[in-house]
């Protein structure tokens, strides 16, 4: 487009009102995970072909909140925090693409258009929501990221709740759980202006370019989900506990490969 520009719309002469940056993308987070498994048949249903079910363990389901900060590289979000700061939650599965396990995000929900942009050029499938989790602090009543301390979490969408959750931590851990552990495997589409098919048809996948983490902590889980008139996400039933997880981190995203195109 001669004479405009910017990573992503809008895009003008000077491309300062784009909405995001071009990559990298650089977040600092706290992560609260809730892993658990669902009847397999509710997570087939969410994987289009190629994509099947993973063969270990394939109804694992991890729902996450995140509180994040996330910048481009120059830096300047972090000192516009409106810019900067959002929250997320998202639900994570695992499938398998021709013999290779990954992650999958089947529903997201954020609180700033900027991480939607974002997610639509990574294949998130995300939607506005209201999402608030605990945040931990070292003085006052705020939880210390210790045993014994316990971490609250909602997630609402159009005036729904749709799941809530607290979380007791009991030990540090050497993970962080294992649904969301692999390069994820995503969906890029658009559909075509004429109304049929599809103008971009992408299965990619893509991962961190860097991470960095603080101590990982398992506890225990109390998990709700509600059923709302225009989400699904209480399809995914809580079948069986798996365990709970908190942890600091630090993520770089740039750019992801092609695994098939056209499907």
């Amino acid at each position: 487009m001669a004479g405009v520009q910017g990573f992503f719309p809008p895009k003008t002469a000077t491309g300062r009102s784009s909405l995001i940056p071009a990559p990298p993308w650089h977040y600092s987070g706290d992560l609260l995970t809730v892993e658990y498994r669902t009847d397999p048949a509710r997570v087939r249903e969410l994987l289009p072909a190629p994509l099947d079910l993973a063969a270990d363990d394939p109804g694992a389901v991890a729902l996450i909140w995140a509180d994040w900060q996330s910048c481009g590289d120059s830096k300047a979000e972090l000192l516009d925090p409106v810019r900067s700061q959002y929250k997320e939650c998202f639900a994570v599965v695992r499938c398998d693409h021709r013999g290779h396990t990954y992650s999958r995000c089947v529903y997201i929900w954020v609180d700033k258009d900027f991480a939607i942009a974002r997610g639509n050029h990574q294949g998130y499938p995300k939607k506005l929501g209201s999402i608030h989790l605990t945040r931990p602090h070292p003085f006052g009543p705020a939880p210390r990221i210790e045993a014994g301390a316990a971490f609250g979490a909602t997630l609402a969408a159009a005036d729904r709740r749709l799941a809530q959750a607290v979380v007791t931590l009991r030990e540090p851990s050497e993970t962080n759980g294992f649904v969301n552990a692999h390069p994820m495997a995503h969906h890029r589409q658009l559909p075509a202006i004429e109304g049929k098919g599809l103008a971009l048809d992408e299965l990619i996948a893509s991962g961190a370019a860097s991470f960095e983490g603080g101590q990982a902590w398992s506890g225990e889980a109390e998990l709700d989900l509600f059923e709302a008139p225009t989400e699904e996400l209480a399809a995914l039933t809580i079948e069986e506990p798996i365990g709970a997880y908190y942890r600091q981190v630090g993520v770089t995203w740039n750019g992801g490969t092609l695994l098939e195109r056209g499907l």
